[in-house]
């Protein structure tokens, strides 16, 4: 067991004098950031996930798809194809990952939804080909090719950087101290319960530079269901029903915890983030729903529909719940996000 540990510790070394590396070219400029003439807006972490950064990335497009034309860039986790493409009607989470499919059932035409391993590259095509006026870059901390105005950091309220390590001995992708590259810090995923004495608390963990700001966010979960065909079910149908959860997020504590108040009886089936079910997942899970008894349903995530709703046998018969965020100091929060769009005007042309 010692050896073990010895050896992931070696790891984590090794992977830690990487990043530190890299990190230290792009501080000194032998490695090149690529500046952009418009809003450009990193939702980002230190850590390998969990934080909550599509609702984060949701909360954005809401404050801004009626005044400008937005458009959310990721590399599309997950997905089955390579370089550029823009959603449409056609699109899967095979062709362009769960959380950009999510974006745009939810939002439609209302933004511009991109995917693109090379996030310069996609940047010039989402401006050439929609003349784009504020670009979020979903899971981008680490992408140092962009030279993002503006970098969001999340870090869990139950797992915060301060506290972890790098991989894989941890769960940081990269040395907690480049938080310092962040402008807001906000901690995810807090309980209703908090208070600023305990707020002040996890501040002074972090440790953040004068120029940073602090927030803390919360889960909101909808008080409806959605159907195959984005109907609204009543939250209340799960009163009498049994209930067959399948989640593959990173922490499904809250939800778990919420729906238990929410129905008669809650079996839980957890996967990995992101995980992609096979036949054999859906015929064991079959076996398991036909075991319950009585009134009974289908309940997932929003991001884990996006791929169960691929396979049509089951896309109709499962209902998942939309998830929305609460920040803290919400108008001082969307006011520093507000100036920052609004002092950075687009010049020229993108190249």
């Amino acid at each position: 067991m010692k050896s073990y540990r010895y050896l992931l510790q070696a790891i984590s070394y090794l992977y830690g004098g990487s990043t530190r590396l890299r990190n230290y070219l792009y501080d000194h400029k032998w490695l090149s950031s690529a500046p952009f003439p418009l809003p450009v807006i990193c939702i980002g972490n230190l850590s390998s996930g969990g934080t909550g950064k599509t609702p984060h990335t949701e909360y954005l497009i809401r404050l801004f798809k009626d005044t400008y034309k937005v458009a959310t860039l990721s590399r599309g986790y997950g997905r089955k194809t390579k370089g550029f493409i823009l959603a449409d009607e056609y699109s899967t989470a095979k062709n362009i990952g769960d959380e950009p499919l999510q974006y745009f059932k939810k939002f439609g035409h209302q933004i511009s939804v991109a995917v693109d391993e090379d996030r310069v590259h996609g940047i010039k095509e989402l401006c050439i080909r929609n003349n784009i006026e504020i670009v979020l870059l979903d899971d981008a901390f680490q992408h140092r090719r962009i030279q993002a105005g503006l970098n969001i950091l999340l870090t869990g309220f139950y797992h915060l950087y301060s506290e972890d390590t790098l991989l894989p001995m941890g769960r940081l992708r990269e040395d907690k101290s480049q938080a310092k590259r962040a402008h807001i810090i906000i901690i995810t995923k807090c309980p209703d319960t908090l208070d600023e004495s305990l707020q002040k608390e996890i501040i002074n963990k972090l440790k953040p530079e004068k120029k940073q700001e602090v927030f803390f966010s919360f889960i909101q979960y909808a008080k409806y269901l959605r159907d195959y065909y984005e109907n609204e079910v009543p939250l209340s149908t799960l009163q009498k029903k049994q209930v067959l959860l399948i989640t593959g997020i990173e922490q499904s504590e809250p939800l778990v915890k919420f729906l238990k108040k929410k129905c008669s009886q809650l079996i839980h089936l957890s996967y990995p983030d992101h995980y992609k079910f096979r036949t054999k997942d859906y015929s064991e899970i079959n076996l398991i729903f036909k075991d319950l008894a009585g009134e009974k349903c289908f309940l997932t995530t929003e991001k884990d529909y996006m791929r169960i709703r691929d396979i049509n046998s089951w896309a109709k018969c499962i209902f998942y719940i939309p998830i929305f965020t609460r920040i803290n100091r919400k108008n001082t929060f969307d006011q520093k996000i507000i100036d920052y769009v609004r002092s950075t005007t687009r010049v020229g042309k993108i190249l």
